[in-house]
């Protein structure tokens, strides 16, 4: 199983780099970030001092979207990386939740990502592009460029989207049953579309804390650490409701049921620990969406999710424990479950 880390782009940008050289030190293979150009600093400019900094670790956004970016400039800005760095980025594709909503504008549909992954891939290996009318090619790209575009999804059309048309699904929670039915969906699609499904990648994202014990005390401060996420995956949940309904076969109510006490939620305190907008996540949806505890039973969970199909665990590190949580990692977790 590989391993990622996954930051936001908090100043500075030095601290960035240094937790993604410490994590490629402690065996992970990826260094995602968060890609929302109000909230946090440009990711591209930074990741090319991780790729400077590093020797194999690969980087992209998780995610980014058609929106805030023209297409050809995500495409060129990929390749570029890869032309200097050697085929070391993955694009993390998906609607911009955050990225578009504080800009005023809303989420991408399915139809305008299905459009852009087409074209970034294209071009980023140096194909042709059509651009609505006007077809474009780089004409420095070297032979044998690539550029996996991974889709972020949860709902059944953009499962069966991810299935369909990207190379990799980015699932952003470590539920057991929702890991089963979501890539099941997936993989369900690849095949009728004709693909191989064992072509299409599963990343699974989620904070992850380490304890010394299984103490109450020990697993509450775990929990206040990572309640934030229930309140951003809650964002996605209540788009598929809205659309949906709260109880339809479309979307499982294991996913759907925790977020009826959802009142608001402020981008401000997005992916943070300290979100006050997350108070609505009870303690089970914690345990269940992410990984805390001790490190036997993060390899317990992780052995789990690779029973389901998973390729790779990408660790949200937003919390007060970042650089230990990499180098239990290292020490403890990763090779437990890989064998080294």
């Amino acid at each position: 199983m590989d391993f990622g880390l996954v930051l936001q782009t908090d100043p500075p940008a030095s601290r960035v780099i240094d937790l993604m050289k410490r994590a490629e030190a402690n065996g992970f293979t990826y260094g995602w970030t968060f890609d929302s150009a109000v909230l946090w600093q440009e990711p591209f400019v930074i990741y090319s001092q991780i790729l400077a900094n590093t020797e194999k670790l690969t980087v992209g956004p998780m995610v980014t979207n058609p929106g805030t970016r023209t297409w050809e400039v995500t495409a060129s800005t990929f390749a570029t990386l890869n032309d200097m760095y050697g085929n070391r980025t993955v694009c993390g594709i998906g609607r911009g939740d955050s990225a578009m909503r504080v800009a005023g504008r809303k989420p991408n549909t399915l139809a305008r990502i299905s459009d852009a992954m087409k074209v970034i891939r294209a071009l980023a290996r140096g194909d042709e592009a059509d651009l609505g009318g006007t077809v474009v090619r780089f004409p420095w790209v070297s032979q044998g460029a690539e550029l996996p575009v991974w889709m972020a999804a949860y709902g059944p059309k953009a499962l069966k989207m991810t299935g369909e048309e990207a190379d990799g699904f980015i699932l952003q929670l470590a539920d057991l049953y929702l890991t089963e039915y979501m890539v099941k969906a997936v993989k369900d699609a690849a095949a009728a579309a004709g693909r191989d499904p064992a072509e299409v990648k599963i990343c699974v994202a989620a904070p992850a804390y380490i304890t010394e014990d299984d103490s109450a005390g020990a697993l509450a401060h775990a929990r206040e650490q990572c309640r934030w996420f229930g309140g951003m995956v809650g964002n996605h949940v209540a788009d598929l409701v809205s659309k949906y309904g709260e109880h339809s076969a479309a979307v499982p109510d294991e996913l759907t049921d925790y977020i009826k006490a959802r009142e608001g939620y402020d981008y401000s305190h997005h992916g943070r620990a300290d979100n006050p907008d997350t108070a609505f996540v009870p303690d089970e949806i914690v345990d269940r969406f992410c990984l805390i505890g001790t490190p036997e039973r993060h390899i317990e969970k992780l052995n789990a999710l690779r029973e389901l199909g998973v390729d790779q665990f990408a660790v949200y590190d937003m919390h007060d424990a970042q650089e230990a949580t990499i180098d239990a990692y290292g020490a403890r977790v990763i090779p437990g479950i890989n064998g080294q």
